[in-house]
This record gives structure tokens, C-alpha cells and sequence, in this order.
């Protein structure tokens, strides 16, 4: 074939095993020699339209076939599939509409007027709706019905691009990751050699597919292998239970939200979970209660890290070493090469902290149209910066400690919130929370507690704390706690941190537990 990128794959996938399973969608299966007639059928109708190598395909909607048979009908054309989040606002997405250049939007039913919004005033010509074709949309299932099958064969290399992935945002505009189709193969293959997928493979997948985790980390790599995957649209803890049972899931992939969301369902203890073959969780450092209940019921993880800028993996640990590296992310990808380097650029040693870095041929190409940002985002000698704060063990063992940006100096003291989290997850009234560093007039910056209970649990703020005395040092324990409802989070499951600070400020009445238990250390004190 001179098709060499992932635009291929329904049509070699079909040749290899046509009567496999490929996706199954609401009880509906999708065979391979079916996806393949699908994608070629879109792939044609899309070149109708106009669209040719080079060009830029959006794709706005949940978990759905349709993603898949964008995804590989814009790569058989040589074209770019750019994934929209669906949680964004019409402003947001016209953005990044207007700012790749798209030129064709497919979207779901339940996205129409969001849709209609966004490509107004862009230089979007087309839209596809998956809905019932009217008020200038085209119908989705119309394009394939009137698609060609003749057989389809442009010429694509593997360092062409396939995919613009857009960052979340957090701060400032997002920025466009540019995935090659070599970056997005080799992690499909970094997956298959570490986690051991095969074609048997029963994948739920109900992580967005419009980021990498959810798309490179579990769907594409089952495709390759020629498993199954199931499509979930939204994220429900009963429901994925069910899914695990009924269709016999071997791999699912989810934030750690997701599974302590699953652990507190009244039918986790007796739902059959027998099929689970891997668990991996990433998005965030997993808590250690979180594993400790998984492994009370047999089941380890494959913690991972990875950024968008990588495919997304960087770091795995093998499910083997779940409470022997407790809390670790593991080593590199197999084909990855990851350090931990010390701000004058040197490698750190074991137990020093220092920024990841990340080299290997899933490391994408750069940001669109962005060189000034690519530059800064790579050093001189081709390292990729994540931006993320880790050390290591003497084994080699990765642990994140937490976002470069959200360190903040307390006392002259560094404090990494992810650590401070962690040890106020470990209250049994707490189920999540977030600290950020807020400005304090002796201490320079203090740590500030946003605190989610559990349904049905109570506690205050000096209980809270004096959860920590004992735990940390005395300059990492929040100066102040107050409780929220919820936390803001991404469509992955990150939490936003602005977002936090912004909705839950620190009370300026003064601290939730006397002074003199809840502040900081300065720097040479004893915790």
C-alpha cells in the first residue's frame, strides 16, 4: 500500500480478519470488513466535498463510531482530523476551528446548535451532522450511503500529519499538537509491547476520544491488534460496571476519579469483574487508597503518565510492581526515552527532584503554527519539556511529584500539592480535593484546601488539618480549608487548578485551626 499512516488500517485490518468484531456501539457491532467499507465510502464522499491532502477535518461529539470513521477516513486522504472537546463553549471551539484551519466539521446530533455556533464566521464550509440533515448540515449516514467503493490508495508517509490535538487550556490560548502517523504508531506499538494487548481484546473505552488518553492509549492500539473495542458516550460508574459484565472487558483505561467513582457504587463488591484482564489509570497521581482497593479485590493498575505532546505515553508501571512502587509512574515506554533533569540541564540523581523529560518517535512534531512555542517547548539538544516535577528511585522509577507550575515556595520551602493531596485523600471523609498556594504576608505563599466530603460523611476544617499533623511537615499543611460541592475539572478528568483558586477562594477571616498548628515552617525550622 502507499498508504503508510493509520488511514490504512481498517483496510489491512480487514484483510487479515474481516469478520472480527472492531467496535461495538449500544449493543450494535461493527465488523472490520464493515469498518473498512465505511471509512472508504466516507473517505470518498469527503474528497466530494473538497477535501485533499493537507486539509483539516473536525470532529465535535461523545464516544461514536463516527469518531473512528472520520479519524481514518481523513487519514486514507492524507487529510487531518482535528477532535474538539465537547465541553467547550462555541466561542472556544471556533478558536480552535478557526486557528487549524478547518475546513469540514462532522458533529453529533446533540451538538448541532453548539456546532452551528462555532462555525459561523469560520472558514468551515461544510458541516455533517450525525442528526437529521437540515438548516445548511449535510446527513452523516447520507454521505456513506452515496460513497464510492472503489478502491482508495493516496500515498501517505508516516511523518505526514494525522492528528491536531488541542491542549486544555489552562492557562492562556490552547496550542495545537501536532501528531504524526508515525508518532501515533509507535505508541500504539509502546502499548501493545507494555501492557501485553492481544487479539482477543475486549477494550471498554469511555475516556473522550477527543484526547490522547482515551483515542492512543486503549482504542487504536486494540484496532491495531485486531481486538474489540466498546464505545461508551459518557462516563456513568454503573453503567461501566455493567459494560465490564456484559460484554466481557478485559482492558479499560480511567482517571482515578473514575475508578474511586466505581468503587463507591453499592454494586462494586458483587459485580463480576472476573474478565479484567489490565486497568490503567493516569491523568493524576493515583491515591494510594485507590489502589489498596482495587487490590483488595484482585485487581492491580498499569499506572501511566503522558502528556498530549507524546501520544501520549511516557511512563508505565507494569501492574506487577503496583505495591512494590506504590505511587510510582513507572519507567518509559519501550520505545521512549524519559529523564529527570536538574534546572542547569544535567540528569538528577535518585531521590532528586527535576523536570521530566521526553524524547522518542511518538513525541510529536511541534505546535501548529506556532515555532516560537515548539522552540520553547523542546530544548537545544531535542528533549521535550512536560512541565511536570518527578524523582526517582535507585531502581529507576519515575514519581511525580507535581506540576511545575503549580509548586509554590512556602517559607522558603518548595511545596508540591499533588503530596499534600495525597495525605489529605487518605481522611476517610475526604473524597477529593485540591491545594493551591495563595499569598501570605510572613510565609511569602501558604498552601489553601479545597475539600470534597463523601456522600453522607462530615467534618470541618481543624479535623481536617489535624488529619496532617504527623503526616507532613508542618510548611506543607494548609493554611486554610474550605468545602465545595465538586471541582472543576477537564473533559480528561484533570483538575483545573485557576479555576479552583478563582471559585473557592482562601477566607480572609483568618485560618480554619489556630495559627499555630496550621502555618508553615520557615526554611531550617524543625517540621
Amino acid at each position: 500500500m502507499l498508504n503508510q499512516g493509520i488511514g490504512s488500517w481498517p483496510a489491512r485490518r480487514a484483510r487479515r480478519t474481516p469478520a472480527r468484531t472492531a467496535v461495538v456501539h449500544r449493543g450494535t457491532g461493527t465488523t472490520y470488513r464493515e469498518l473498512h467499507e465505511r471509512v472508504l465510502r466516507l473517505a470518498h464522499a469527503l474528497r466530494a466535498l473538497g477535501v485533499v491532502r493537507g486539509d483539516r477535518v473536525a470532529h465535535l461529539g461523545p464516544n461514536h463510531p463516527a469518531f473512528l470513521e472520520t479519524l481514518f477516513a481523513a487519514g486514507a486522504l492524507g487529510a487531518v482530523l482535528v477532535p474538539l472537546n465537547t465541553r467547550l463553549a462555541a466561542p472556544e471551539l471556533a478558536y480552535s476551528l478557526v486557528d487549524s484551519g478547518s475546513t469540514v466539521l462532522v458533529h453529533g446530533a446533540e451538538q448541532a446548535e453548539t456546532a452551528t455556533a462555532a462555525a459561523a464566521d469560520t472558514g468551515v464550509r461544510h458541516r455533517v451532522t450525525l442528526g437529521a440533515p437540515g438548516g445548511g448540515a449535510l446527513g452523516y449516514e447520507d454521505l456513506i450511503a452515496g460513497g464510492s467503493t472503489e478502491p482508495l490508495d493516496e500515498a501517505v508517509a508516516p511523518d505526514d500529519p494525522c492528528l491536531i490535538m488541542y491542549t486544555s487550556g489552562t492557562t492562556g490560548r490552547p496550542k495545537g499538537a501536532v501528531l504524526s502517523h508515525a508518532n501515533i504508531t509507535w505508541n500504539s506499538v509502546n502499548v501493545l509491547v507494555d501492557t501485553d494487548l492481544t487479539g482477543d481484546e475486549v477494550t471498554l473505552v469511555v475516556a473522550p476520544l477527543f484526547h490522547t488518553a482515551g483515542l492512543n492509549m486503549t482504542c487504536l492500539p486494540t484496532l491495531l491488534k485486531g481486538g474489540r473495542v466498546v464505545l461508551l458516550e459518557a462516563f456513568d460508574a454503573g453503567a461501566v460496571l455493567e459494560a465490564v459484565e456484559r460484554e466481557r472487558v478485559t482492558y479499560m483505561f480511567g482517571v482515578p476519579t473514575m475508578y474511586d467513582a466505581m468503587a463507591a457504587h453499592p454494586r462494586w463488591e458483587t459485580a463480576d469483574l472476573s474478565s479484567l484482564r489490565s486497568l490503567n489509570c493516569g491523568g493524576a497521581p493515583v491515591p494510594a487508597r485507590t489502589i489498596e482497593r482495587y487490590l483488595a479485590r484482585g485487581l492491580a493498575f498499569s499506572q501511566g503518565y503522558g502528556m498530549t505532546e507524546a501520544s501520549p505515553g511516557v511512563l508505565l508501571l507494569d501492574r506487577e510492581q503496583t505495591s512494590a512502587k506504590a505511587g510510582s509512574a513507572g519507567v518509559p515506554h519501550f520505545f521512549t526515552d524519559a529523564r529527570v533533569a536538574l534546572p542547569d540541564g544535567s540528569t538528577a540523581g535518585a531521590g532528586q527532584r527535576g523536570e521530566i523529560l521526553v524524547q522518542g518517535p511518538n513525541v510529536m512534531s511541534g505546535y501548529w503554527n506556532r515555532p516560537e512555542d515548539t522552540a520553547a517547548a523542546v530544548t537545544d539538544d531535542g528533549w521535550l519539556r512536560t512541565g511536570d516535577v518527578a524523582r526517582t528511585d535507585e531502581d529507576g522509577y519515575a514519581y511525580i511529584v507535581d506540576r511545575v507550575k503549580d509548586m509554590f515556595v512556602s517559607g522558603g520551602e518548595n511545596v508540591y500539592p499533588a503530596e499534600v493531596e495525597d495525605a489529605l485523600l487518605s481522611h476517610p471523609a475526604v473524597r477529593e480535593c485540591a491545594v493551591v498556594g495563595v499569598p501570605d504576608q510572613v510565609w511569602g505563599e501558604v498552601g489553601h484546601a479545597v475539600v470534597v466530603l463523601a456522600d453522607g460523611d462530615r467534618a470541618d476544617g481543624p479535623e481536617i488539618l489535624a488529619h496532617l499533623r504527623g503526616r507532613l511537615a508542618k510548611y506543607k499543611i494548609p493554611k486554610t480549608v474550605v468545602f465545595a460541592a465538586d471541582l472543576p475539572r477537564t473533559a480528561s478528568g484533570k483538575i483545573l487548578k485557576p479555576a479552583v483558586r478563582k471559585a473557592h477562594p482562601a477566607p480572609s477571616a483568618g485560618p480554619a485551626v489556630p495559627e499555630s498548628s496550621a502555618s508553615p515552617s520557615p526554611k531550617g525550622s524543625t517540621p
